[in-house]
């Protein structure tokens, strides 16, 4: 997933927690009128919603449609889900397409944060409620990270700092668990280095990876966020570091890691020489599932069903009931393992 600080999330531990329809979900109680909702009427009727999903027959964004369907019918909305794969020329066509059938709201997981401000300016000029999940949106410029903050759109997903926090202490529980040194080992840290959210995970690993076991050596790999994007780009990073023993592998998404750890095992590296900690946990059980020995040693589960739920709902209630949408509503994540990702109920289709 990659599944993109929008400036910077705050930590969980300042965050408020919020009970929502069965989901219990970190907000920072703050709301917003940005994102092209303040001129938004309340809708007596029918409440129609698009959601419009980057790569949307990834595992990860297919469990959060399927989340955003059981909530939606559950509250009587019409709901069309969208897969805009990673074309940002479709996400601007599809959103005027969804205007044009008269959605009331749209949910977006953009491909490219470039187009944000057009997806804006078409909801705001339509009058249709926006709202993003997982992914940072700025309504005036291609980047969040250079965004003011009351110009980033509401958005629902989870919190890069907490989940780069959750990683980099695992990772650093193996490291040592394993009894490496510093010196012959090196980090990888691969991710798609114009998505902000994934800027937020990895600085966050590293900087509990240090705090825990310092003196590591970092090795950033650019990727385009795929199993085989990061493989090939991983490949090429050990041929230029014949010398090292023991690899620590991180990413923005399960793909990153899975793509890295595929690289090392095929350059012959044991399993037992990778300490690979995904993000998603929907490629990982894949490796556990096999019964072979894998260097994805533990993933953060991150379940898309509830931040696709969460999501249609704060749409609902911002169209329905006039609730303000929060700036930004976090879903619970959970670290699991070979022994513990079926019991957290990880998805492994």
């Amino acid at each position: 997933m990659h599944l993109s600080p929008r400036g910077r999330l705050a930590p969980l531990a300042a965050l408020s927690l919020a009970t929502a329809f069965g989901l219990t979900a970190c907000s920072t109680g703050q709301t917003s009128s940005s994102g092209a909702d303040a001129s938004v009427a309340p809708v007596s009727g029918k409440v129609s919603i698009t959601y419009l999903q980057k790569q949307g027959d990834q595992q990860y964004f297919v469990d959060e449609a399927a989340g955003a369907k059981a909530k939606a019918a559950e509250l009587g909305a019409d709901l069309k889900v969208v897969n805009l794969g990673n074309d940002a020329n479709k996400t601007v066509s599809e959103v005027q397409a969804a205007i044009a059938q008269k959605s009331n709201g749209l949910i977006i997981v953009v491909p490219d944060p470039a187009v944000g401000p057009q997806v804006v300016r078409t909801a705001r000029d339509a009058k249709a409620a926006l709202l993003t999940s997982d992914d940072q949106v700025c309504a005036t410029g291609p980047s969040p990270t250079e965004c003011a903050a009351g110009d980033l759109v509401p958005r629902i997903g989870f919190s890069g700092q907490q989940m780069g926090q959750q990683v980099g202490q695992r990772a650093a529980e193996e490291f040592k668990k394993a009894g490496w040194n510093a010196a012959d080992t090196r980090i990888i840290s691969a991710w798609k280095q114009d998505v902000t959210v994934c800027g937020d995970r990895v600085k966050a690993a590293r900087a509990a990876f240090d705090q825990a076991a310092p003196g590591v050596q970092d090795i950033d790999v650019a990727t385009d966020n795929t199993p085989t994007g990061a493989q090939d780009k991983v490949a090429a990073t050990i041929t230029a570091n014949a010398g090292v023993k023991h690899w620590v592998v991180w990413g923005c998404n399960d793909e990153n890691v899975q793509g890295a750890v595929t690289a090392l095992q095929n350059a012959g590296v044991s399993p037992d020489d990778i300490d690979g900690v995904g993000l998603g946990a929907y490629l990982a059980c894949k490796d556990w599932t096999s019964g072979k020995p894998s260097g994805m040693k533990a993933a953060l589960f991150i379940n898309g069903k509830d931040v696709g739920a969460l999501s249609v709902q704060t749409m609902y209630d911002k169209l329905k009931n006039g609730k303000d949408f929060p700036k930004e509503a976090f879903a619970p994540t959970k670290m699991v393992d070979a022994a513990t990702w079926q019991s957290a109920g990880v998805s492994c289709s």
